[in-house]
């Protein structure tokens, strides 16, 4: 069994999810990429990136809609390198619909991969992890801390992780096995660049003006925490969720 942590991560092909790859390879974590055939965005780069920091990575395809998908991608770290000892649950799609037009199948494919997907890779991962292990998920100050308009599922979604993440806390707490959650703010990624489900590129640009730390944030900056929380450095650290925003939420507006 390799002596590395090894470390299964949704949503690795860009974004947090690429930028959370690198920093745990630069620690000496072997890094499972988990990637989804829709994404336009290669998971090659973030495997280039994690062998440039002198890690060891594989890519693998996973949808995590499917139950059958999640568990082969955790059973194929196992097999590969012997163990899993960290889980990052970031997978998750940001789709614009407002409320008294939301269809029914948009709410259920949205929060079957913002909550429910994050319940699977979780659960996955946690059937072969032992004393030591963390799970952390990706939540959003939409749902996570504030609301917003035309976002009524996403935000569902964001919110749901954090009592799913204090669950786990609780019942795998005896277990010494860790779980929490980032709730990231205005984070620099091809998901809020999005300018018809999100802010876009020139929205993010403006939101430096009202937020405290004059600037949106990067996403190595969410990573950092995740990695932080990963480690043994957190080893009492369960149950929390972690505001990563310059601020933002703090600050009243003039």
């Amino acid at each position: 069994m390799s002596e590395n942590p090894v470390a299964m991560i949704t949503g690795a092909a860009s974004g947090i999810g690429a930028a959370t790859s690198v920093w745990l390879a630069e620690r000496g974590v072997r890094v499972g990429i988990g990637t989804f055939s829709g994404d336009p965005h290669d998971p090659e780069h973030t495997l280039r990136a994690v062998h440039d920091a002198g890690g060891e990575g594989q890519i693998v395809e996973v949808d995590v809609r499917s139950t059958d998908s999640v568990n082969a991608f955790a059973d194929s770290l196992v097999a590969a390198w012997g163990r899993l000892d960290i889980v990052v649950a970031n997978a998750g799609i940001l789709r614009q619909a407002s409320f008294t037009d939301l269809r029914d199948e948009q709410w259920h494919d949205l929060l079957d991969v913002d909550l429910h997907g994050v319940m699977r890779t979780a659960r996955a991962g946690l059937r072969h992890m032992g004393a030591g292990g963390s799970v952390t998920a990706v939540s959003s100050i939409a749902g996570g801390v504030y609301g917003w308009q035309d976002h009524a599922h996403y935000a569902t979604a964001k919110a749901g992780v954090l009592g799913l993440i204090r669950s786990i806390a609780v019942e795998f707490g005896p277990r010494q096995i860790r779980a929490n959650a980032v709730i990231p703010g205005l984070i620099r990624t091809p998901q809020s660049s999005d300018a018809v489900n999100s802010l876009g590129s020139e929205g993010l640009d403006r939101a430096g003006d009202y937020i405290p730390w004059g600037r949106v944030g990067d996403p190595r900056e969410v990573a950092e925490v995740i990695g932080f929380l990963s480690s043994p450095v957190a080893s009492y650290v369960s149950g929390q969720a972690i505001v990563v925003d310059g601020a933002l939420t703090t600050a009243m507006r003039d």
